[in-house]
């Protein structure tokens, strides 16, 4: 049966981690390019820091409120149609920031107003992608696979930040048609994620039984495998949809994510801001932007690997987790450009390798629409920090006048995920007897 494994495993690996690490790439890149945006938008616009960090926080308070029925949704409609109407839907919004002075003009709300609520609204329409995403990977994925094809699939992160800052910085230049820099910016990079959500429709297949480009035998290998791995998870427990959303695993699992958004997205908000402050241009601010992400696309597969080779997850993302804080926190307390980005090199190595390995956490004691729910009531809980990362760095940056402090509570953050995790009591024999099973057919 290896050759059967062999050949479905590879023909589900190149059918769906490159297509989907396109459709992760297009949704970063629309989630983040504000940070770039925000380097002529505040001034254009009138915002302080703390108004910038409020607004790019809101975006994870509506992400928090839609993501469990956005998930639900997607479970039971499929992955296919609703990762469309996902991507379609916030590529629209994320263009309409472009044209916050004209909405602003005829309605009558002030620029913050509008800023604010096209934030909210970005929240809403992409919720429950990202968890979407890695419950449909659950469905094509023995267990054994999974951290190394998360860490493939996010892979996605660093290549919209190694491809996107540059070109960001570089848009920031771009003016025409009575329209800004910065506002070309928006809806130069909202256009790839309406024609990506098209084309979801006609690309995804929501089931191996449903897979036209998979052989009878392979499609009877995946689902004997996800059948087996269903089983020996719930003669362990069953969880009903209720059980999953109130599970203390659950919780403290969305801690620990909470703990490492906050971290990452408080300083990813305001990377190019730091930059920026080195006395850079535009373009070189985007290019050095990039830098950071280069070492953690390396660091995200290296241990990502790593974590599979030995089915090993909670030291691993502890270990991570540090490498993050000590990075942040050291980056905050030196002032030399070149030690400042090494550190935010190091702390990047961190951040980016912690998803990967952390999401096979939750993924072995859940199943059926208790993961869609359970995994979808982690990444939202977890995110709410990407509204509170955010707002404390502008609010303390307005405060203090620099991003000292700001950076050494994103790292505190960071050290508690640590300590959290490695509490997290989750039955590790049964991963590994899911991640045997997958072996041995």
């Amino acid at each position: 049966m290896e050759d059967v494994e062999r050949r479905a495993i590879g023909k589900v690996m190149r059918r769906l981690i490159p297509f989907l690490i396109l459709c992760y790439f297009v949704a970063y890149l629309d989630r983040v390019n504000v940070s770039f945006a925000k380097l002529h938008m505040n001034q254009a616009l009138g915002f302080s820091e703390a108004a910038f960090g409020l607004g790019a926080g809101l975006f994870f308070i509506a992400y928090f409120l839609f993501e469990v029925p956005s998930n639900l949704f997607l479970e039971r409609v499929g992955a296919r149609v609703w990762i469309a109407r996902i991507m379609i839907s916030w590529g629209i919004v994320s263009a309409a920031f472009a044209f916050i002075p004209s909405i602003s003009g005829a309605t009558g709300a002030s620029n913050e107003t509008v800023f604010y609520t096209l934030r909210l609204l970005l929240g809403a329409c992409e919720a429950g992608f990202f968890p979407g995403i890695i419950f449909y990977l659950t469905l094509w994925f023995p267990a054994v696979y999974r951290a190394r094809v998360i860490s493939f699939f996010m892979l996605a992160i660093p290549i919209s930040s190694i491809v996107g800052a540059p070109i960001s910085g570089m848009l920031l230049n771009l003016t025409g048609w009575g329209l800004e820099g910065w506002q070309w910016l928006f809806i130069l990079e909202a256009l790839p994620s309406v024609l990506v959500g098209l084309a979801v429709l006609f690309y995804l297949t929501d089931f191996p039984h449903q897979a036209r480009w998979l052989q009878q035998d392979e499609i009877a290998w995946l689902e004997n495998v996800q059948a087996t791995e269903k089983r020996n998870k719930e003669q362990v427990e069953h969880l009903s949809l209720f059980q999953a959303l109130t599970d203390i695993r659950i919780l403290m699992c969305a801690l620990v994510y909470f703990c490492l958004n906050a971290a990452s997205y408080g300083v990813a908000f305001f990377l190019p801001t730091i930059i920026k402050n080195f006395g850079v241009s535009d373009t070189q601010t985007g290019l050095l932007a990039a830098l950071p992400f280069i070492f953690g696309g390396i660091g995200m597969v290296l241990l990502g690997r790593h974590s599979d080779r030995t089915m090993e997850r909670k030291g691993h993302v502890a270990v991570a987790l540090l490498m993050a804080a000590v990075g942040i926190g050291l980056s905050g307390l030196v002032s030399h450009p070149v030690i400042v980005m090494a550190l935010l090199c190091f702390a990047q190595i961190g951040v980016s390798a912690v998803p990967p390995m952390f999401w096979p956490l939750p993924a072995s004691f859940l199943t059926g629409a208790s993961a869609a729910a359970g995994i979808a009531a982690i990444n939202s809980l977890g995110n709410l920090s990407g509204f509170a990362g955010p707002f404390a760095m502008g609010y303390l940056k307005d405060l203090t006048g620099n991003f000292t402090v700001g950076l050494l509570l994103l790292a505190g953050c960071a050290v508690i995920g640590a300590a959290v995790v490695m509490s997290l009591r989750i039955d590790v024999r049964r991963e590994q007897a899911s991640g045997e099973v997958a072996l041995a057919h």
